[in-house]
């Protein structure tokens, strides 16, 4: 039965091993693309199968491990490992979050034809820390982050109300707003588009949203203003019940954002800033098809019973 939404996402399961002939069909894209071809069966041939670099990757990004100990453990080159991650992370990142129904989400367009028949999703960003760029480099400071006063990159994070990631993505340098980010990704057009009756949840950072979307974000209510006159008691307890009741509502997203934490590359990203986008996108197509996978389906073991003591 079709997905009662129009979303052209792709719809591979990681576990029927459609990745395999995606990477062997573009791996005779690149042979093609040669200017100097050789002849049919000429080459050397592949001993480090597609299994093993798949494997490769999925450790070297949930432990973090340097490509040289991911060599040792497999026994190949590290320009091996290398070559194998750069291959298979994009494969991954591709592939989107997933969704009860099977259907992936790529984009943050896939996002908001989703929310249009499941309204409410929780919103925020999640800085990781990068390598700092080389002295004298242009563009030097516009990964310093205001907030965390350290280099990093920051990607949006959208969620539902359970706590299942619907999207990762639209990463920016440390040093742009929340606000900004969320602007610079097209997210105000597409949720002035949106059905109606979407609502997304966040922070305090994205204030003033809610106005650019028609309410579509909703913000909690700001503080009072330092030179702001003396409230009345019930409006300043309202005030402060109405943020707490805003900011549990919003807790599962925060939980989302330690789950991709604890994947050890995010931790601090040692790699190429230019690679960190595929890296947390891959991550978050990971996380979301175990939010999805029914752990008491060949995962758990049945208990025995245990056998009936004899009474003396």
């Amino acid at each position: 039965m079709p997905s009662p939404y129009p979303t052209p996402t792709y719809k591979a399961n990681f576990r029927r091993g459609t990745l395999a002939p995606r990477w062997q069909a573009r791996h005779r894209d690149r042979l093609a693309a040669r200017a100097r071809r050789r002849g049919i069966g000429a080459g050397a041939k592949h001993r480090f199968a597609f299994r093993d670099r798949l494997l490769a990757t999925l450790v070297h990004l949930r432990h973090g491990l340097t490509h040289d100990v991911v060599a040792a453990w497999f026994g190949v080159h590290r320009s091996t490992i290398t070559r194998s991650v750069a291959e298979v992370r994009p494969l991954l990142a591709e592939r989107g979050c997933r969704v009860p129904d099977g259907v992936r989400l790529r984009t943050l367009a896939d996002v908001v034809a989703y929310l249009g028949h499941h309204p409410r999703a929780l919103m925020d960003v999640t800085e990781v820390r990068v390598r700092r760029p080389v002295e004298g480099r242009a563009g030097r400071d516009r990964f310093v982050s205001g907030k965390a006063r350290l280099n990093t990159m920051k990607a949006l994070v959208i969620c539902d109300p359970a706590g299942r990631l619907l999207f990762c993505g639209e990463t920016r340098p440390g040093s742009m707003h929340d606000l900004t980010q969320a602007r610079t990704a097209g997210l105000v057009d597409l949720l002035l588009h949106a059905p109606i009756g979407v609502q997304i949840l966040a922070d305090a950072g994205y204030q003033g949203l809610g106005t650019d979307t028609a309410g579509a974000v909703i913000t909690p209510r700001p503080k009072p203003r330092k030179g702001q006159k003396s409230l009345p008691l019930s409006v300043i307890a309202a005030h402060d019940a109405a943020r707490k009741r805003h900011s549990s509502q919003r807790i599962r997203v925060e939980h989302v954002i330690g789950h991709l934490k604890n994947w050890r590359i995010l931790a601090r990203y040692h790699g190429r800033r230019e690679s960190f986008d595929a890296t947390i996108r891959a991550i978050a197509g990971l996380l979301s098809d175990h939010q999805h996978t029914d752990r008491n389906e060949d995962t758990t073991m049945r208990l025995k019973a245990l056998p009936a003591t004899a009474h003396s």
